[in-house]
């Protein structure tokens, strides 16, 4: 049995898409460096960052970043598994491994300031032991965290939405808090079992088909019918809008400082890890949607995914409102 502080909140995640991510950046010229380095302010090589990424690994990377503990569940195998199951076992977070035949990658070029894909592989199947195997693994973690995170599945994976409501429904049964972060089939699987957070973008709340435009009456109505269905509290993120809360009896705006973003992208992750790790402190939905705003908002200022320092997302979590929509 592994030794655990009692003051320290255990956050698990199922993480069944783990990639391989290869990003290009700028570098700042640095005099006398560059392959032909004859003048001061020669061209600087590019950087180039290989990290092991995916939905799962970034929100328990914030999770560990806000300190509880991330316990991570996922699929590792093949050439491109081996070095991102290697990668994820540097990071402070425990990892929770299962068998795979071949882990996704992705190769970004941000060296013009924006994402530009230079190649992808999609992930290869999971077979039916392969998925078992994940099953159990997730199901034995969540047993022994505060809160259980799930993450989607690449549809490459062949991991369905039918693993999804078996496995709410599941936790459910053993009491086990959880907070999903889905969309499509997978996210009205577990809301059809009721009693998990649902974190959900605007986007995926309508491609769920629970609202059918992006205003905030239409957004507002889907957030509802989550909740009737038997959610325990629905969080939407809209992008740089404020946020929506729904919990029963009332229906909040979240609204958090405005920044200037670097790369938005990873931004609902972060916000996923902070509603959880503060769930997991035993927080009310009030302050978890407050840790969880802060925490994406500084992620979008940074270039890396999932990434952010506890005293600044903590004080910034002090700066966001949460007041009553009438």
């Amino acid at each position: 049995m592994e030794e655990r502080s009692s003051e320290q909140p255990r956050v698990c995640v199922l993480a069944p898409t783990p990639l391989l991510t290869v990003t290009i950046e700028a570098a700042a010229a640095v005099p006398g460096t560059g392959p032909a380095a004859e003048g001061p302010h020669a061209p600087a090589a590019p950087e180039i960052h290989v990290h092991a990424g995916g939905q799962g690994l970034w929100i328990a990377r914030m999770v560990s970043a806000l300190g509880a503990e991330a316990i991570v569940c996922g699929p590792f195998g093949g050439e491109t598994g081996v070095v991102a199951e290697h990668l994820a076992r540097r990071e402070r977070v425990t990892l929770r491994s299962t068998a795979g035949r071949g882990n996704g990658t992705y190769i970004h070029d941000r060296r013009a300031g924006e994402r530009r894909e230079v190649a992808v592989m999609a992930p290869q199947p999971l077979d039916r032991h392969e998925q078992d195997d994940l099953y159990g693994t997730i199901l034995t973690e969540a047993l022994d965290a505060d809160v259980c995170v799930l993450t989607g599945a690449d549809a490459a994976t062949g991991v369905t939405a039918s693993f999804f409501h078996r496995l709410a429904a599941d936790l459910r049964t053993a009491g086990c808090l959880v907070v999903a972060d889905l969309s499509g089939d997978q996210a009205r699987a577990v809301a059809d079992v009721g009693g998990a957070v649902m974190k959900i973008s605007h986007t995926e709340l309508i491609d769920a088909g629970y609202a059918t435009a992006d205003d905030l009456d239409s957004l507002r109505a889907g957030a509802q019918a989550l909740l009737a269905g038997g959610a325990r509290a629905v969080a939407v993120s809209r992008a740089g809008e404020a946020g929506l809360l729904a919990v029963p009896g009332e229906q909040l705006l979240v609204t958090a400082p405005r920044v200037r973003a670097v790369d938005p992208r990873g931004a609902g992750d972060s916000m996923t890890a902070g509603i959880a790790v503060a769930l997991a402190r035993g927080t009310s939905m009030h302050d978890a949607v407050r840790l969880g705003s802060a925490a994406g908002a500084l992620n979008a200022t940074r270039h890396g995914l999932g990434t952010g320092r506890r005293d600044a997302i903590e004080r910034l979590a002090q700066h966001v409102t949460v007041r009553a929509v009438h």
